[in-house]
This record gives C-alpha cells, sequence and structure tokens, in this order.
C-alpha cells in the first residue's frame, strides 16, 4: 500500500468515528429546518394551500427540525 492509501484509509475511519458536537449538529438542523419550512410554506402559499406567516413558518420548522432528530438519532 502507498502511503496515499494508508492516509486515505485513516481520513475515513476519522470521519466514519467521529460524533460531531451536538450543539453545532442542533444549530444546523435549526437553521436548515427553518430555511426548509419558509421555502414549504412560501410554495404552499404560491399554491393558495397555506399563507406565508411567521407563524406557519415556526410551526412547520419545528415539526421538520423534530422529525429529523429522531430519524437521525442514533440506537
Amino acid at each position: 500500500m502507498t502511503s496515499a492509501d494508508n492516509n486515505q484509509r485513516g481520513f475515513r475511519d476519522g470521519l466514519e468515528s467521529s460524533r460531531g458536537d451536538p450543539r453545532i449538529l442542533a444549530v444546523i438542523n435549526a437553521i436548515l429546518s427553518t430555511l426548509f419550512a419558509w421555502l414549504a410554506v412560501f410554495a404552499s402559499d404560491i399554491v393558495g394551500i397555506a399563507s406565508l406567516t411567521a407563524t406557519n413558518v415556526i410551526v412547520v420548522a419545528i415539526g421538520v427540525f423534530l422529525l429529523t432528530h429522531v430519524m437521525t438519532r442514533s440506537s
């Protein structure tokens, strides 16, 4: 094996074993959930399903945040 192969294997092992900081993961999840919620509510407002209000965005963002938290939680 070459040195590059060893470095690549070591890097992959490090990434797979890293759990990351849960606070950073929660913040990133909250930001992405809010952006996705805004996009979903904006699209539903264009179609006429729901109006684009802060309350609707917050409710959808909380739902998406909780769903992604539960789905990505390790057993």
